[in-house]
């Protein structure tokens, strides 16, 4: 029973909004309406502040640890059951129960995941994720590439697991929720750090 329950709990966890909230704490405003309307990390930095923006990534990623977290410990051998409730997670932060199944685009949240899942490969994820915010100072471009990282390392080294199937899971989901920013980078609109006006994040 508790088996079964663990996935739903874990939906709950990933759906808690938490971008919204914090927004609406400081800012007393809906933070869909600002910026990009979106309610992850960056929005959040660009709306309420640079602490504000650091605060909901670390709430953001630690959704993702929590939901991991408890399906190892209530079944550390279960490797299913762990990948199940990342994945449970990862749709509640996309797809949130609170924001009329509307969301975030998935990058924090699967930074806990799988920082919690595959450390390593996640690391070279992160790594690249650096190195391309570095050079071409787009935060959407360093996302893409660092989960497509993320997911070619574990194929690599592990095959068709359970685990790498959330990898393929997760990096499709987070192209496609990615898909106006990879227009824009596509069209030389996108936005970059460092720069007042540019396309939405």
């Amino acid at each position: 029973m508790v088996d079964v329950l663990m996935p739903f709990l874990a939906y709950f966890i990933g759906s808690i909004p938490f971008g919204f909230l914090v927004v609406k704490w400081v800012k007393e405003i809906d933070i869909r309406t600002q910026g990009s309307g979106n309610i992850g990390m960056t929005n959040v930095w660009r709306v309420a502040g640079a602490k504000w923006g650091i605060a909901t990534l670390a709430l953001d990623i630690a959704k993702g640890v929590l939901a991991v977290w408890i399906a190892a410990h209530f079944d550390p051998g279960d490797e299913l059951l762990k990948v199940i409730c990342g994945l449970s997670a990862l749709l509640g932060n996309v797809f949130s129960m609170f924001l009329k199944f509307k969301g975030g685009k998935g990058i924090g949240i699967s930074v806990g995941i799988f920082f919690t899942l595959l450390p390593m490969e996640s690391s070279a994820g992160i790594a690249v994720f650096l190195v391309a915010l570095l050079l071409a100072r787009m935060v959407s471009l360093g996302s893409l590439l660092g989960v497509t990282t993320m997911m070619s390392m574990t194929l690599y080294h592990q095959g068709l697991t359970w685990s790498a199937g959330l990898a393929i899971i997760a990096a499709i989901m987070i192209w496609w929720t990615h898909r106006q920013n990879i227009k824009r980078i596509l069209n030389g609109t996108e936005s970059k750090i460092g720069k007042k006006k540019a396309g939405k994040l």
